[in-house]
């Protein structure tokens, strides 16, 4: 995957739900997001290691590693990396406070922008309803969410062999049900008063795999998204503005350069 030759610096960048030790984490295209972006600030905003897998089955390839291996080059290198446990790596919530390889571990962090501003940084699990107060019903919908995500590698594995590229069958499929929708929009106004409540400018989370950037009664809402379905990054630059990345679209758009990009996301 060869998008750029020329490397991305950005003054904080937001990750989280990569999923590793899962068939589904899209850690091709991670290996090359992280190769190409520099960073001062590095948050792992949960969901980094999907621990509800590994206890089934275990499955790490030398695509993980690699993932690991850059992270914590990065941290190394100078990079300040936080690494903000979720539901699916919530093992790594009893060692909060700890460093660990130069990597933080803690429950949420307050971000100040470049411009002032001030963010709350949390996975977002613990406004999930159904993860907070029915864990089986959780279990019960990551088995059926498991199952889409082998239909949409499938599915993607027939559309490499004809010459297309990637496209998130699953993330989709989860648009079309009214239900997910509602539940999303429950989530963004839970996170966005939790902000508020606090007197900061907006919110950075994770946990739905829905990535978005938009004012939620008057502050920012901003999801990272996923490493799984969308492959995006939330990416502050210098002057405070924030933009998502969507990799697997600017993958796309190297292999056809004539198709249309979305429209941007910035703050």
């Amino acid at each position: 995957m060869d998008m750029n030759a020329t490397r991305r610096r950005y003054r904080t960048v937001f990750l989280s739900d990569l999923h590793l030790g899962t068939r589904g984490s899209r850690t091709d295209f991670l290996v090359d997001f992280l190769t190409r972006t520099d960073c001062d600030r590095l948050f792992l905003v949960g969901d980094i290691v999907d621990g509800w897998r590994l206890r089934k089955s275990w499955f790490w390839d030398a695509a993980h590693d690699e993932v690991v291996r850059l992270l914590l080059a990065k941290a190394r290198a100078g990079t300040e990396v936080t690494y903000i446990p979720g539901n699916h790596d919530e093992m790594l919530r009893d060692w909060l406070g700890m460093e660990i390889a130069g990597v933080r571990l803690q429950n949420e962090a307050v971000h100040t922008a470049a411009d002032g501003r001030r963010f709350l940084v949390i996975h977002g699990d613990q406004f999930d309803s159904v993860v907070r107060y029915a864990p089986l019903l959780a279990h019960l919908g990551d088995g059926a969410y498991d199952l889409a995500l082998v239909l949409n590698r499938w599915f993607n594995a027939a559309r490499r062999r004809l010459g297309y590229p990637y496209w998130s069958l699953s993330q989709w499929l989860k648009r079309q049900v009214k239900g997910a929708v509602k539940a999303i929009d429950r989530f963004e106004v839970a996170l966005a008063q939790e902000a508020r409540r606090r007197g900061l400018d907006g919110v950075v989370c994770g946990h739905i795999h829905h990535a978005e950037m938009r004012q939620v009664q008057g502050v920012l809402y901003m999801n990272d998204g996923d490493w799984v379905e969308s492959c995006t990054a939330l990416v502050e630059h210098a002057d405070g503005r924030f933009e998502l990345l969507d990799w697997a679209r600017e993958s796309r758009l190297s292999m056809f350069p004539g198709a249309a990009p979305a429209l941007p996301q910035a703050a």
